[in-house]
């Protein structure tokens, strides 16, 4: 048993953290909304006012937030986790936030505290099964170290060393809103010509893209996109991909079109809904949740 701190409970975080629990875990969570704690609560959780709460006496601290701020402000903000977390624990960041705002959270670490990177592939179902696939950057003293605990949650893979986690899954996100793109342009392609959805989906299921077809086709039939991983947060992804893109000299093309499509869903309100909702952008249909 380990006794950990869990910051986020989102759509990923709720899930991930009671997977811990039924693994028998000690686990202390924080949310800002507070209210979201009571499930895990009462299936045996300690919940904390505070980050720095969370964490007093943790051997490690998991963050599973939206972004590089939200981040930044629960590790090493006022009442953060650094705050809070004994000498040698160690902070495991699973959140999406590329390899750059990772090195910057390093270096507002004290000396004493360990960082782990070991963003997630996989969105709600995958969280609530406990088949992730798991990111790891770190050494493989710290990877033999927490991995067992890891596998609580998904599938973790030793990636590389420090921030090579993080820079995977950025990777992994370049073709994520990509695919989603191609099977939306697909579609109004097919609209265009005036050929059958169902007879249209049926041939894009034996096709290049066809897991992306099989997983979101009741969405695409219905016109109906409750989120299991929103297109805010897509969207999001994307413009890391971009930075990092920039950052590091690598020349993409295809990524910064597929934003675009994004960005105008976004703006159309559809942040909230699945992110193959921007299929329904892309062939100018509605879109729900």
């Amino acid at each position: 048993m380990t006794r950990l701190a869990f910051c986020g409970l989102g759509r990923m975080g709720a899930p991930m953290a009671r997977r811990l629990l039924e693994a028998g875990h000690e686990v202390t969570v924080w949310n800002r909304t507070e209210e979201k704690a009571d499930p895990l609560v009462a299936a045996g959780a300690k919940a904390a006012t505070t980050p720095a709460e969370a964490a007093t006496g943790a051997e490690a601290a998991i963050t599973m937030l939206a972004g590089p701020d939200a981040v930044e402000a629960v590790v090493a903000g006022d009442d953060g986790l650094a705050a809070g977390l004994p000498d040698a624990a160690v902070v495991i960041e699973m959140s999406t936030i590329g390899p750059d705002a990772l090195r910057a959270l390093r270096e507002r670490l004290p000396q004493r505290l360990d960082l782990l990177d070991a963003p997630v592939l996989g969105s709600t179902p995958q969280a609530e099964e406990g088949s992730l696939q798991i990111f790891v950057g770190g050494s493989e003293d710290h990877f033999a170290r927490w991995g067992r605990l890891l596998e609580a949650m998904g599938s973790p893979r030793h990636v590389g060393p420090f921030g090579s986690g993080a820079a995977m899954k950025i990777v992994v996100n370049s073709t994520l809103g990509t695919l989603q793109s191609a099977v939306g342009e697909a579609l109004a392609l097919a609209d265009a010509f005036g050929l059958d959805e169902r007879a249209t989906l049926d041939v894009l299921e034996g096709s290049a893209i066809g897991a992306t077809v099989r997983s979101k086709r009741d969405k695409i039939a219905s016109g109906s996109y409750p989120a299991s991983f929103t297109l805010a947060l897509a969207e999001k992804d994307l413009r890391l991909v971009a930075e990092a893109a920039a950052a590091h000299g690598a020349e993409l093309r295809v990524s910064p079109a597929v934003r675009t499509w994004y960005r105008e869903a976004l703006e159309a309100g559809l942040g909230g809904l699945d992110y193959s909702a921007v299929i329904g952008r892309i062939r100018d249909r509605e879109a729900r949740g």
